[in-house]
């Protein structure tokens, strides 16, 4: 879930060296002159820098050409690549054993730490949460540039659930994101069989569609008879058609309807 100590050393070697030089060229950071200086300001002020690079990328252009540092060509050549930066606010909605997910919109991104695990620079909050951060490629994966802004705001289930679910159907469809590299294409989805549930479906909806009640029962029979009808044809059409969005709509419009009814049913008991 984090880079090698040799990797995360040959970020740190280059991120402050470019840091470095921006500063020089913006002049954002009075008195910053050198590298051991950058290891010595705040973090508010790291922040300010690294705003004033990406809102700058040229000045990434100018260091690669420079190359005041006498770094190696393979050096540049990632310098060069954090070009292709992407700076926002990102969900953070789960920690597996190969990276961290991050959701921003309908993009998921597979992202490495750098020398801490995520668990501890996060210091071990409840997901999801919500950051503010820099996604940068590295050596062909995507690593955070070591700087997160956290916002203090509480989601509800409606949310917490929604981009759970974007990551699920990530996964599935092999959507997430694991390079930022122009060239990345992801690997081929081997897809797992699905247990067939339509022949039970088949089979209760039919038995649902003998219930049926009576003026003589109970009056919460007949609502609650046809939310279970209107249930099961909601998974009926979820099975048949998992992606087809007007069907589940027009189905789970069913549901709803339904399930009304058995609200206004109850509310006149207790009325």
């Amino acid at each position: 879930m984090q880079l090698s100590r040799e990797d995360a050393s040959l970020f740190f070697k280059l991120m402050p060296a470019l840091q470095t030089f921006a500063n020089q060229q913006l002049k954002i950071i009075e008195g910053l002159k050198d590298v051991e200086g950058y290891k010595n300001i705040s973090n508010g002020e790291r922040v300010e820098l690294r705003n004033a690079v990406y809102e700058n990328p040229e000045v990434i252009d100018d260091f690669v050409r420079e190359n005041p540092f006498s770094f190696s060509k393979d050096e540049l050549e990632i310098i060069s690549g954090w070009k292709n930066f992407i700076a926002d606010r990102f969900f953070i909605v789960q920690l597996t054993k190969k990276h961290a997910i991050f959701i921003r919109d309908d993009d998921v991104y597979a992202v490495l730490a750098l020398m801490q695990p995520l668990q501890v620079v996060l210091g071990g909050v409840s997901l999801p949460v919500y950051v503010k951060t820099v996604l940068l490629p590295f050596k062909g994966k995507i690593i955070y540039d070591g700087l997160l802004e956290g916002h203090n705001i509480s989601f509800g289930p409606g949310i917490s659930t929604s981009v759970k679910n974007r990551h699920r159907i990530a996964k599935q469809k092999g959507e997430i994101i694991e390079s930022l590299d122009p060239d990345w294409k992801p690997a081929p989805v081997k897809q797992k069989k699905m247990k067939d549930w339509k022949p039970l479906l088949d089979e209760l909806n039919e038995k649902a569609s003998k219930l049926r009640s009576s003026s003589s029962e109970p009056l919460m029979y007949g609502p609650a008879f046809s939310l279970a009808k209107a249930s099961l044809d909601f998974a009926r059409v979820a099975v048949e058609f998992p992606e087809d969005l007007e069907k589940l709509d027009k189905a789970l419009d069913k549901v709803m309807r339904a399930s009304n009814k058995v609200e206004k049913t109850m509310y006149l008991f207790d009325w």
